[in-house]
């Protein structure tokens, strides 16, 4: 038996001297030199926009000159595709070039993980957002038809969102809260939440509209505005 532990402990130790240096060399390979970047539609016409990242701050506002414009920063190693598709989506994904000891050691500064979304009010169809780990937040931002909201891992806020059809949603880990333009009337509403308070009907039958709204280990709170 004491052999035994004598073999464990080894073993143990030997892990954490490996770890710590995997960290220490992580700390000096993977820094990153950001860039800023900045994309504009200009005359192209666009339907609806696709984002879907992982460890980003989204941040969607009112663009004031009728164009979509993005703010982002990337580096050799972490960076953004971003195209228009057959069908006039616009589709922003993050890539990544890294190797295995990239993945070690710390985040880049949120500065470097925000993107600033500006699009023009009721010119495009739908809006679609997925992230893990930071919050997307919409302010005054109005749609014919759908909204689209997934965090993973962080919060979900809007302030003034309007939409013809439906606004879809989801939190884990995280909060979901903001104001919708309209009544409580106007929507039919189908609500799931785990481990957390809601300040909306579970299931509701109002008008045309579809506000579907899940989160776990977080609390809901939406007004009508």
């Amino acid at each position: 038996m004491k052999k035994f532990w004598i073999i464990f402990l080894t073993v143990v130790v030997f892990i954490v001297v490996v770890l710590g240096i995997l960290l220490i060399v992580a700390s000096f390979t993977s820094k990153q030199n950001f860039t800023e970047k900045n994309y504009s539609s200009n005359e192209q016409k666009i339907s609806a926009i696709n984002i879907e990242v992982e460890d980003r701050e989204v941040e969607v506002s009112e663009s004031t000159d009728g164009q979509i414009h993005i703010n982002y920063y990337e580096s050799e190693k972490e960076y953004y595709s971003i195209d228009v598709n057959e069908n006039n989506e616009l589709i922003v994904k993050l890539l990544y070039n890294k190797n295995w000891l990239d993945y070690f050691g710390l985040k880049p500064d949120i500065s470097f993980r925000k993107i600033n979304l500006q699009v023009p009010n009721n010119l495009l169809n739908s809006i679609q957002i997925t992230t893990t780990n930071e919050t997307i937040k919409l302010n005054n931002i109005s749609v014919t038809q759908n909204i689209t909201l997934n965090s993973n891992g962080g919060n979900v806020e809007f302030e003034n969102i309007s939409v013809g059809e439906q606004i879809s949603l989801t939190a884990k880990n995280g909060d979901i809260t903001g104001s919708i333009i309209g009544s409580l009337d106007d929507f039919s509403i189908s609500c799931t939440v785990k481990n957390g308070e809601c300040n909306l009907p579970e299931d509701y039958k109002g008008g045309p509209k579809s506000l579907i709204v899940g989160c776990n280990n977080g609390d809901i709170n939406i007004d009508f505005v």
